[in-house]
């Protein structure tokens, strides 16, 4: 079924009012875009900050009377400028497929592959393959933070070893270090999608059995041989005493999530408890690593 998607300029104030009238007209998604070029970083537990200039865009039926839809919206949302108004047609697609089409293997340090489940490894490939595909959790490899990770863990000596996954998303760390020998790992994370979707994929991958998951504050935190923690660099600063008293010593501990000017004050941060800290980039984002005193 073809579509048209509504597009709408507008500022942050207005959205509250231009939301309930787009829902009245029965929108079927709303997407809103930063209209400039505002970075919105580390937000607030609870909080859902918006850019100061938004680009609202809604998706309705093809058959939608177009000029009564206009017409309406204008009535519902005087405020809103038609010179900042634009329809368009969509044409139906699957979305997922073309989503997959585009999510490709992915290789990290010598060995670890990372393979969407619609492709399959050639029988000569000599490394390690992590089955994965896009979710609703973050981690697929694609992002730099999850790729510094990826690639240290690939250096890592892990055979028989337990690994702390702390702010785990889908599971890609805590899967990947299973596959990369260790014995057990601990995924953590406050979502709760995180968590089923760390589960489906340590199924998928044959090693739900070796992978046991929980929340912040679960007791099982604690005595890892292998610290690996994939957050945003806040958490990682108010997290310095908990994740490091998770590590035994002499553990190897990796932050990532960081961006490039933030990670002095995440050194400072673990420097009580981490020696040998060492920063490493990836295009605007950074990973730090070293070894529990």
């Amino acid at each position: 079924m073809p579509y048209i998607e509504l597009s709408l300029r507008l500022h942050r104030r207005e959205w509250p009012r231009v939301e309930r009238a787009l829902e009245d007209l029965g929108a079927l998604s709303l997407t809103l875009l930063d209209a400039g070029d505002t970075a919105i970083l580390e937000p607030g537990v609870g909080e859902t900050p918006l850019w100061p200039e938004l680009v609202a865009q809604a998706l309705f039926p093809g058959n939608v009377d177009r000029r009564g839809l206009l017409k309406v919206l204008e009535e519902l949302a005087h405020s809103i400028d038609p010179a900042h108004v634009s329809v368009r047609d969509v044409e139906d697609a699957d979305w997922t497929r073309a989503w997959m089409d585009q999510y490709k293997p992915m290789r990290f340090g010598r060995r670890l592959w990372i393979y969407p489940s619609t492709e399959e490894p050639p029988a000569d490939l000599d490394g390690i393959v992590v089955r994965l595909d896009p979710g609703l959790a973050f981690g697929t490899g694609t992002h730099p933070t999850t790729a510094l990770c990826l690639a240290w863990l690939d250096a890592l000596p892990l055979e028989g070893r337990t690994v702390l996954d702390y702010g785990c998303g889908s599971g890609i760390l805590a899967i990947a270090a299973l596959k990369l020998g260790a014995a057990h790992a601990l995924g953590i994370d406050n979502d709760p999608q995180a968590l089923v979707a760390s589960r489906d994929n340590a199924q998928r991958n044959g090693v739900a059995e070796r992978l046991a998951l929980g929340e912040p504050g679960d007791p099982r935190i604690g005595g890892a041989d292998v610290v690996v923690a994939n957050i945003l660099a806040g958490a990682l600063i108010a997290l310095a005493p908990t994740i490091c008293a998770a590590a035994k010593p002499g553990a190897p501990v990796a932050l990532s999530g960081i961006l490039a000017g933030q990670e002095a004050d995440v050194v400072a941060a673990y420097a009580p408890y981490c020696d040998a800290l060492a920063v490493a980039a990836q295009e605007d984002w950074i990973r730090i690593d070293g070894v529990k005193r």
